[in-house]
């Protein structure tokens, strides 16, 4: 394994993997067009298209290559020719948004991460309910959230704003930083590590852009514009990967910020309410009226918001885990992931078979 490789985030998981196609070589999806993939491979980028006989079995949009997935191809120079993509390697982590005009197909925003910068500057962007959703989605994705709060220069209430965070952001570090001074940048780049991938999310004008470009320098810029010029007739592209001068990779896609709830964690987001809810006197407690709700007396007591548990109610109905508990919420995950199999006993035995085959 190449430095080169490893900087991307090649790691052994990955290696391992791709021993099973001897023939074809390793390489990260780095930025994605209409039909066309831009590939890093351990001696240089590469334009890539997906083989016919991945285009002909993949069913739904989630199947084809991202940016940030890892895939086997069949050369590891460029050449005339397009290099072909044979096989993407087993996502550790995904971020996906609905399609637009699919009823049910979702769309890989960005693949691989290691950790996520949640954004929100603390001026009037500042939104617990918000903040909520961004971690469900992050911690459901299989990356980790990091809070990063912005503009403190224009906030005269920081510990109490932080105080509120606690609240809600259980287990998750959180860093402050002001658009004055470096600490924005240092703190977070402490974060990075090569092979290391991470990603900002966040609303418009909290200092996303900002942030990255320091982290990147110049070369954003740079090698956008090499880029540019390189692809000559292929449609731009606003998803890219990125690797940091210092190590470590950014994939930054305006995509990211417009994901909606397609699949959210909300058992480590609200675990507090998940464990007052064990304690419930029914099991199908909807937490309104009923005898016995802890979740009701928490909220007499103080130890927890109606507007914590409205967020909560709000996030399982958009996710269409209305009238779940958190086990339930984990199995109807599992179901779905597995259906394609006819369920997770038939995946078991297909992977078991797989298994047997080598």
């Amino acid at each position: 394994m190449t430095d080169r490789l490893i900087n991307l985030g090649f790691t052994d998981r990955f290696a391992q993997e791709a021993t099973l196609y001897p023939d074809l070589h390793p390489a990260r999806v780095i930025a994605q067009y209409k039909e066309l993939y831009r590939v890093a491979t351990a001696e240089s980028e590469v334009l890539a298209e997906i083989s016919g006989k991945m285009r002909h079995a993949a069913v739904e949009m989630s199947d084809y290559p991202a940016v940030g997935d890892f895939v086997m191809i069949d050369r590891n120079v460029g050449s005339q020719d397009h290099a072909i993509i044979h096989q993407t390697l087993a996502r550790k982590s995904v971020f996906i948004r609905k399609a637009a005009g699919k009823a049910h197909d979702v769309q890989v925003v960005a693949a691989n991460i290691d950790i996520v910068f949640i954004c929100m500057s603390l001026n009037n962007d500042f939104n617990l309910r918000r903040l909520e959703r961004y971690l469900a989605i992050a911690w459901d994705s299989g990356a980790t959230p990091v809070i990063v709060l912005t503009k403190a220069d224009l906030c005269a209430d920081i510990p109490e704003k932080l105080n509120e965070i606690e609240t809600i952001a259980f287990g998750v570090d959180v860093l402050v930083t002001s658009s004055l001074s470096e600490d924005g940048y240092t703190a977070v780049l402490k974060y990075i590590t090569p092979s290391q991938t991470v990603v900002f999310i966040g609303s418009s004008g909290v200092g996303k852009s900002t942030l990255i470009n320091r982290i990147l320098g110049e070369a954003l810029i740079e090698t956008r514009e090499i880029r540019r010029d390189d692809k000559g007739r292929h449609a731009t592209t606003n998803r890219e990967l990125f690797l940091i001068p210092t190590g470590g990779c950014i994939i930054d896609t305006p995509g990211m910020r417009e994901l909606g709830l397609e699949s959210a964690n909300l058992a480590r987001t609200f675990v507090d309410i998940d464990k007052l809810a064990e304690k419930c006197r029914f099991k199908d407690c909807k937490h309104e009226n009923e005898p016995g709700c802890m979740v009701r007396k928490a909220i007499e007591e103080g130890t927890l918001t109606e507007e914590r548990l409205q967020s909560y109610l709000k996030l399982k109905k958009e996710a269409k885990y209305e009238g779940m508990n958190s086990k339930q919420i984990e199995k109807e995950k599992i179901s779905t992931m597995f259906s394609d199999f006819g369920g997770i006993k038939n995946a078991k035995r297909y992977i078991k078979s797989k298994d047997k085959g080598k």
